[in-house]
């Protein structure tokens, strides 16, 4: 099949390495404002160049992979819909959630896949959780602990635009408890504040935050992010029930030392990035996409799916600023 990559920055030239090494894919075709990412990505993986997103989608591709910024997804998810070309989206679905619901309405009933990407899904440990959960190994859940701690923190231009930590990183975990559980998030408890780099602060977001989520069986979800890991680039998740627990990141690159008398473990060298600790859950992502595109299987992450963690990361904020308890059915209907 033939594949057109939208925006050739950083994750959207990581997509077009990864999109070439796939059996299902032929060719790729890209396109970005910047002349020279285009013609970089052309040299190192053969890829056809065009001039914009209009010939891209006349150039006769199969499913297109939108990793432009984040102010064009809308725009570019609605030309895919409209050519009838089968949609992968880097999160979030757009910039606001207003924006993101009135995508939604644009796209129902109109017949074309869309997969938003949330690569965590796709990684072994989250995979084998899920089933875990799922297939009723832990009984009934009592407990689920999250973490995503970034190495260092991304440039300030970067945060300015980000939209906050939970919005752009927290939403990951929200959306694999979602997931991995299967239920629905009620109402959240966020806290937050700043221990490391000015710049965050002085873009009014926080750089280190703790959320605490009730689930709508009564599970109680703790979440933990930070921009200042030096250690290395941590994602966990530990669920807990009543009749066993397990963990998913607990393993030898995990970066934490122990202190404890004879414990060697773990002893690999840490993930230093997150392209480093899902590289593999990337390529399922994208595997997934060509199967979408095949028509051999529905989309594995649909706009809903991403809006609903969207929701969850509008009430953290919300609760955040206001420190108070917030549900989801408030943030929703504001």
């Amino acid at each position: 099949m033939r594949i057109g990559i939208l925006g050739l920055g950083r994750i959207g030239a990581f997509h077009a390495e990864t999109l070439s090494g796939l059996d299902a894919v032929e060719s790729l075709v890209v396109t970005d404002p910047f002349a020279d990412a285009a013609k970089a990505a052309a040299e190192r993986f053969g890829a056809e160049v065009v001039d914009s997103p209009e010939a891209l989608l006349a150039a006769g591709v199969d499913g297109i992979v939108v990793a432009a910024a984040t102010d064009a997804h809308p725009a570019l998810i609605l030309a895919g819909v409209e050519a009838g070309i089968p949609v992968f989206c880097e999160k979030p679905v757009a910039r606001t959630m207003s924006e993101g619901v009135e995508v939604l309405k644009a796209v129902q009933g109109k017949g074309v896949p869309i997969q938003i990407g949330y690569n965590r899904r796709f990684d072994t440990g989250f995979v084998n959780a899920r089933a875990a959960v799922q297939g009723g190994e832990l009984g009934k859940l009592h407990t689920v602990r999250s973490t995503t701690l970034d190495p260092a923190p991304p440039p300030a231009a970067y945060i300015a635009a980000s939209g906050g930590i939970f919005r752009d990183c927290s939403v990951h975990d929200f959306d694999i408890i979602r997931w991995v559980t299967g239920r629905e998030v009620t109402e959240v408890y966020a806290v937050g504040g700043n221990r490391g780099a000015d710049f965050i602060k002085e873009a009014g977001d926080a750089d280190t935050t703790g959320a605490i989520l009730t689930l709508d069986d009564g599970t109680i979800a703790v979440v933990s992010n930070s921009r200042h890991n030096a250690r290395g680039y941590d994602v966990r998740m530990e669920i807990h029930g009543f009749t066993d627990s397990i963990a998913v990141g607990l393993e030898d690159k995990l970066p934490l030392r122990s202190v404890e008398p004879g414990v060697t473990f773990p002893a690999g060298t840490p993930h230093d990035f997150f392209m480093d600790r899902f590289t593999e859950a990337y390529r399922a992502e994208l595997t997934a996409f060509t199967e979408v595109v095949a028509g051999t299987r529905p989309s594995p992450c649909t706009i809903e799916d991403a809006l609903e963690a969207g929701w969850i990361a509008e009430a953290c904020t919300l609760s955040l600023h206001e420190h108070r308890p917030v549900t989801i059915e408030e943030v929703r209907q504001a």
